[in-house]
């Protein structure tokens, strides 16, 4: 698949745009997670003619290989198996159609090919807007409807390329449980979480921060309901950014997503468009001092679809270095 840019007349904007028409696939019906939340996606886009100009990044189906980096074969087996008898579901939340499994792996090859843009020069920015969300899915289990962890994959991809510090700033308004898990004894994959607590999944608490070689490189930050743009901003440049710049990564994750939006039906955060544009020009600051600039979000959750459509705007737009002109009518 191909991020193709709209026309070729636009400003060059630096940050590549991961989009497939596969995407609209997994129809869900009336779950919360679906195809709908992309297509407002891509008409705000178009809208403001964010698509042109842009760096183009080729990318497929995560490999076998790259998959089992992070997911136990057993798991990808009766993912398989599974979804040769959908419909079905892996939980009462999670579904599984005929389709999904091959939407999830593409979301994945997303994050992969823009890692593999980032080390390789092509694009040092890109941002995957795919679905389904990944941050949930454990090595070993879909969950919440995740059914493989991109971020996940796309770290232990970078590790495999070589990289020895890759740092994950997850800001989903659910904590990212299945990153957590799958880097929980590694020192090498730095996971930061902030998140609305008590809340799905019920983990992420502040004492949990890794085991082994691991201790100390998993960052939780939970926070309770009805926190705001403030808030967030005050425990990013306190607690989570301090911690990033420590660790000195060499590639920056953002699990982007944007259910603490303050219309957001599953999240009971009060964050703006202008609360996430500052997120992303503060972990994009630190990416740009530490990482060379390099730094790949992928899009999790978020289910509003127009405060989605305009948040997903407003922070390419922060990523392009423009600010929030992007989330303005």
């Amino acid at each position: 698949m191909i991020n193709h840019p709209a026309a070729t007349d636009a400003p060059a904007r630096p940050t590549a745009v991961l989009r497939s028409p596969w995407f609209q696939g997994h129809e869900t019906g009336g779950h919360p997670e679906n195809p709908r939340r992309l297509a407002a996606v891509e008409a705000e886009l178009d809208r403001h003619d964010l698509l042109a100009g842009r760096p183009a990044v080729r990318f497929g189906p995560a490999t076998d290989e790259q998959l089992a980096r992070v997911h136990a074969p057993a798991y990808l087996a009766r993912l398989a198996a599974l979804g040769a008898a959908a419909p079905t579901g892996l939980d009462p939340d999670t579904l599984l159609l005929s389709d999904s499994l091959a939407v999830a792996r593409l979301a994945t090859g997303a994050a992969v090919a823009a890692v593999d843009a980032a080390l390789d020069g092509v694009a040092a920015r890109s941002f995957a807007l795919v679905r389904p969300p990944g941050h949930h899915a454990t090595p070993t289990r879909g969950m919440g409807f995740c059914l493989l962890n991109s971020v996940a994959v796309a770290a232990a991809h970078a590790i495999a390329r070589g990289l020895t510090r890759v740092a994950v700033v997850d800001w989903d308004v659910h904590h990212g449980n299945g990153t957590q898990d799958a880097f929980y004894a590694e020192d090498r994959v730095l996971v930061c979480s902030v998140h609305q607590s008590p809340l799905y999944p019920g983990t992420g608490a502040a004492g949990e921060r890794g085991v082994g070689r691991g201790e100390g490189a998993t960052l939780n930050v939970p926070l309770r309901p009805g926190r705001g743009d403030a808030d967030y901003a005050r425990v990013f440049d306190e607690i989570v950014l301090p911690a990033v710049c420590a660790f000195r990564p060499e590639l920056v994750l953002v699990s982007a997503g944007f259910d603490a939006h303050a219309a957001d039906p599953l999240g009971g955060m009060r964050l703006t468009e202008d609360g996430f544009v500052t997120l992303a020009r503060r972990v994009a600051a630190v990416a740009d001092e530490h990482a060379g600039g390099r730094l790949v979000a992928v899009l999790e959750g978020g289910y509003d679809p127009t405060a989605l459509a305009r948040s997903v705007a407003a922070v390419l737009g922060a990523l392009d270095g423009v600010g929030d002109s992007a989330a303005e009518p």
